[in-house]
C-alpha cells in the first residue's frame, strides 16, 4: 500500500474526534502544525493529546497544512469548506480531509475545484477525547471514500487509515447515507435500548443493574454478529403471545414511555424470526403481528 509522505497536518477543529485523529497521525511520523479550537474544553484536550501544537484560527491553522482535517459537525462542514475557499486558505496540492460519516465527498467540491485532494474518513467508533481513544483506533474500520476514479486518492485514503492503526474500508459515495443510517441505527440506538432496560431494572428495585444485564447483552451482541438472526431468541422467537401481552401491560403501567419501543422492536422481531424460520408458528405470529398493531390503530381512531 502506499505510504504518504510526512505530512504537515492542520486539524479544524480540536474536538474529540479531530484531538484523537490529529494525535493518531504525529504518532504516524507526521507532524501536527496547527489546531483550532475556542472552547475550554478544546483547549484542555489539545493540550493534553497535542501538546505544543500552536492553536490558531482555522484559516491560519489550514494555511500551514498538508493535510487539513477537517473535524466538524455535519451542518458546520459545508459552510467551513466555502469559507477556506472564500479566504484562499486552500492550494493546490493540499489533502482536505473530513470526518463525517453522513457526508460524501460532495462537500468538498469547492475544496477540490480550488486544487485540493478530498477525502472521507468517518472512524466507525464512539469518542471519548482521551488518551484510550488511540487504543480504540487499533480495533476499529475507518470508512474510505474518494472520488470513484481516482485510485490514487483511495490508496492515499486508506494509507492514512492504516497509519493511524485502523482498517481501511471502502465506501461508494453513493452508499454514504445509507451506510451512515446503518451505523447510526446500531450504535446509538443500542445505547438508547441498553439504557433503558437499566432505566427499568431500576424500577424495579434491582439494584446493579448493569451488572446484571452486561453478560446476557454481550452475548446477545456476539451471537447475533456471529449468527445473524438464528440467534434469536425470546418470548417473540417462541411465540409466545401471552408472555408479550404481559410485558406490554407491565410497560404500559411502570415506565409507559419504553413500551412503544419495545412493541415496535418486537413487531420488527417477529419479521426477522419468521424470514429465518425461527418463528415457525405462522398462527403465533399473525397473533403477535395483529396485538401489535392493536394501540397504533386505537390511536389513530381517537
Amino acid at each position: 500500500m502506499m505510504r504518504p509522505a510526512r505530512l504537515a497536518v492542520g486539524v479544524v477543529s480540536a474536538g474529540r474526534v479531530g484531538s484523537v485523529l490529529g494525535a493518531a497521525l504525529a504518532r504516524a511520523g507526521h507532524t501536527v502544525v496547527a489546531a483550532s479550537g475556542l472552547s475550554a474544553a478544546s483547549l484542555a484536550r489539545a493540550e493534553r493529546l497535542l501538546p505544543d501544537v500552536p492553536l490558531l484560527p482555522p484559516d491560519e491553522t489550514v494555511r500551514r497544512a498538508d493535510l487539513v482535517l477537517l473535524a466538524l459537525p455535519d451542518d458546520a462542514l459545508a459552510g467551513m469548506v466555502r469559507g477556506l475557499v472564500a479566504t484562499e486558505s486552500l492550494r493546490p496540492g493540499q489533502i482536505v480531509v473530513h470526518t463525517s460519516g453522513a457526508q460524501g465527498i460532495d462537500v468538498l467540491a469547492p475544496a477540490a475545484e480550488a486544487g485540493a485532494l478530498p477525502l472521507a474518513l468517518h472512524p466507525v467508533m464512539t469518542f471519548t477525547g482521551r488518551e484510550e481513544d488511540l487504543e480504540r483506533l487499533a480495533t476499529c474500520s475507518i470508512g474510505v471514500t474518494a472520488t470513484a476514479d481516482d485510485d490514487a486518492a483511495w490508496n492515499v485514503g486508506e494509507a492514512l487509515a492504516v497509519e493511524m492503526g485502523a482498517e481501511p474500508v471502502r465506501i461508494p459515495d453513493s452508499a454514504r447515507a445509507l451506510y451512515h443510517a446503518a451505523l447510526t441505527h446500531g450504535a446509538n440506538h443500542l445505547m438508547t435500548l441498553v439504557a433503558d432496560c437499566a432505566e427499568v431494572l431500576r424500577e424495579a428495585g434491582i439494584e446493579h443493574s448493569e451488572r446484571l444485564v452486561a453478560p446476557l447483552l454481550s452475548a446477545a451482541l456476539d451471537n447475533v454478529l456471529r449468527h445473524g438472526d438464528r440467534a434469536l431468541t425470546g418470548p417473540v422467537a417462541r411465540g409466545d403471545v401471552g408472555t408479550v401481552r404481559k410485558h406490554l401491560e407491565v410497560l404500559a403501567d411502570r415506565a409507559p414511555d419504553v413500551a412503544p419501543a419495545y412493541r415496535a422492536l418486537a413487531k420488527r422481531t417477529v419479521a426477522r424470526s419468521l424470514a429465518a424460520g425461527v418463528l415457525q408458528d405462522t398462527a403465533a405470529a399473525k397473533e403477535l403481528n395483529d396485538f401489535l398493531d392493536e394501540p397504533a390503530e386505537g390511536h389513530q381512531d381517537q
